[in-house]
């Protein structure tokens, strides 16, 4: 059935007439708006579909009246141009937007307190009427007790944050993963280039390395200073080509080890033949690298949708039912950039 859009003289659709052809009450419409946990799946499907039939838009700024909410979520994130927190807001604002919740996008490259304290600041200046937190929040342990006592917030970052909810992927099992596995093909000598300083996915990545060559009773050699850009991987690259002893990269995430093996293949270094080389993320161009890459699947779609709901759950008043912090697991994707060690 095609929306009913008013013509001219006819009235908009308002609340009562979406209870009405959805056969609930006007309350039960109001709470599937609001993201209330408490409705059942079939309730909230069948007042969706009278919406979209009858062509239903909240009047914002009569609500923000009433309620003295502005139906809008204040989002704290950092460069929008890397995969992972591209693809972690995206899945935020899907969430907010099918919830009927507006974004407000706050974007700071400092991981300091000072830089997310500031972007806080502007979106609470805004009258959202919660927040979202997705900037790397690794050097600001006690976030928390600077926060507006009065405006809930949620992180969806890479790990917990100490007093706050959160969503977070388990770097730390990925990376042992991806490592387990070139251990399994007889890989002795696994280097990691890291990520970026100051960001928990770095740190819980490198953690996760080292954890599987623990276990396997093999000595970690140096680190090689990274970032999250092909250019650092390239650079890092190139003083690899030069290691007869490395057979193995796991490298912090795949832009990383995209430049890896441009400056493997400039050296003449055959991938995997010589070299094996693993990434972290599944960004959608990994599988069309040549060779394809070896990485770890983050469902941060997921990341973002479970942090907009444990946020709907606080601004509808209720009790979160399932843990503060939430983790999604990683998925391991073999293609064929890894292989066993040359004999």
């Amino acid at each position: 059935m095609p929306p009913a859009t008013p013509t001219d003289g006819a009235r908009a659709p308002v609340m009562t007439d979406v209870a009405r052809r959805a056969g609930v009450s006007h309350q039960t419409v109001s709470r599937v708006l609001n993201g209330h946990p408490s409705i059942r799946p079939e309730t909230r499907e069948r007042v969706q579909r009278a919406i979209d039939e009858l062509g239903y838009r909240r009047n914002r700024a009569a609500r923000a009246l009433v309620t003295r909410r502005t139906l809008t979520v204040g989002v704290v994130a950092s460069s929008t141009s890397l995969f992972g927190p591209s693809s972690t807001l995206h899945g935020v604002e899907r969430a907010a937007h099918a919830a009927g919740y507006a974004t407000i996008l706050s974007t700071s490259d400092a991981t300091d307190r000072d830089g997310v304290l500031a972007c806080v600041a502007q979106l609470s200046d805004r009258g959202v009427d919660g927040l979202l937190l997705t900037a790397p929040l690794h050097e600001v342990p006690d976030l928390r007790e600077h926060l507006p006592a009065d405006l809930p917030t949620v992180c969806a970052t890479g790990g917990p944050v100490t007093g706050l909810p959160s969503v977070h992927v388990d770097h730390r099992a990925g990376a042992r993963a991806v490592t387990e596995l070139l251990l399994r093909q007889g890989h002795r000598e696994v280097r990691h280039v890291g990520g970026s300083p100051g960001w928990f996915e770095a740190v819980e990545r490198e953690g996760g390395w080292r954890d599987a060559l623990a276990a396997a009773g093999v000595a970690p050699a140096r680190v090689l200073a990274g970032g999250w850009g092909a250019a650092d991987g390239y650079v890092a690259g190139l003083a690899l080509a030069d290691d007869p002893a490395t057979t193995a990269v796991v490298a912090a995430n795949d832009q990383l080890a995209l430049g890896l093996l441009r400056a493997l293949r400039e050296r003449g270094v055959d991938v995997p033949g010589r070299v094996s080389v693993t990434g972290f993320d599944d960004a959608p161009e990994s599988a069309y690298l040549s060779p394809p890459l070896t990485t770890v699947r983050q469902d941060l779609e997921r990341v973002g949708r479970e942090a907009v709901g444990l946020l709907l759950e606080r601004l509808a008043g209720g009790v979160a039912t399932a843990p503060e912090h939430r983790v999604v697991e990683p998925g391991l994707v073999v293609r064929a950039s890894t292989a066993a060690p040359p004999r």
